[in-house]
């Protein structure tokens, strides 16, 4: 069983920095690659960033540039450092873990979600 907890949401001023963090427990972290969803209220979940076993990113490009998904194995944590943030990126950010090595932008990849983290950014 895999438990994947978030942390690190809140309420920040437009133009202001917060880092979320992905504890998992239950599997063996390293050999799995992890991604970042967010759901805006009446929106879909959407695809924020995503990161390999290795370490190797891909983030959306509403987010390129001000985010940055990260992991420490040794931890067995996840993190994404979000920068610049916009009111349009207020949303629930949930993490999710995918039992394989490689990436993938797809919800329908991903095995495991946490319960989520609200991050509200105000204007």
């Amino acid at each position: 069983q895999v438990q994947l907890v978030e942390s690190g949401g809140g309420l920040v001023q437009a133009g202001g920095s917060l880092r979320l963090s992905c504890a998992a427990s239950g599997h063996t972290f390293s050999s799995y690659a992890m991604g970042w969803f967010r759901q805006a209220p009446g929106k879909e979940r959407e695809f924020v960033a995503t990161v390999s076993w290795s370490g190797s990113a891909n983030h959306a490009d509403s987010v390129k540039g001000r985010f940055t998904i990260s992991r420490d194995n040794a931890k067995n944590t996840m993190y994404l450092q979000m920068n610049s943030l916009k009111p349009e990126d207020t949303a629930v950010y949930y993490c999710a873990a995918r039992t394989f090595k490689y990436s993938s932008v797809y919800m329908r990849d991903y095995n495991y979600w946490g319960q989520g983290t609200q991050v509200t950014v105000s204007s």
